[in-house]
């Protein structure tokens, strides 16, 4: 592992450490440098600010992990792991979602599930015998997006205590087919 790996590490369990006790927006730079035992050079020399480095943390515990889940057969599964994530890291999850850093993390889940969603519908428009152009699949995947979205938001307003399982389970049944449908529809609408 490289230096600058190692010293990307010390700050984010530094980070995660401080966000245990503390609001987000109440982390300054120069706390994160002392708690993890660097300079204030040494963090502006891998991130521009906390939420940099919050979105890092966030990239590489989650989104990494995620590539074999993005297709039809695996989504659920990158979904639950998600959610399991979230819940395995409630307190510093939670801290970031009630923080001025909401956008960050919402933002950062918006893409997280828009790559999933995407792919699912890029492989349905494959199995399609006509297939729908590129602006088409955009926007059944923002929609879809969205949808699974507001249901994790849902879920983390209320503490998210549910059982990720049970999230998943409601999302399944909800879209099963109607990404399909979804598609369909984009070849009888009339074009405007």
């Amino acid at each position: 592992m490289s230096y600058s790996q190692v010293t990307k590490n010390a700050l984010a369990r530094s980070l995660k450490k401080l966000m245990l006790t503390k609001p987000l927006h109440k982390i300054t730079i120069q706390q994160l440098t002392c708690d993890c035992g660097v300079t204030r050079h040494t963090f502006y020399n891998h991130f521009q600010d906390i939420y940099e480095l919050l979105g890092w943390v966030y990239q590489t515990e989650i989104i990494e992990g995620l590539e074999p889940y993005r297709n039809c057969s695996g989504w659920k599964q990158g979904f639950l792991s998600v959610l399991y994530y979230t819940q395995s890291n409630k307190t510093i999850c939670l801290n970031t979602f009630h923080s001025l850093g909401r956008e960050h993390l919402v933002g950062f889940l918006y893409g997280v599930i828009y790559e999933v969603v995407i792919q699912v519908v890029e492989e349905l428009n494959m199995k399609e015998p006509e297939r729908v152009n590129i602006l088409a699949m955009q926007d059944i995947a923002d929609f879809y997006t969205l949808a699974i979205l507001e249901q994790v938001i849902h879920w983390l307003k209320a503490g998210a205590n549910t059982d990720p399982a049970q999230i998943v389970d409601k999302v399944a049944r909800i879209m099963d087919g109607s990404i399909s449908r979804s598609l369909a529809n984009y070849h009888t609408a009339p074009i405007k």
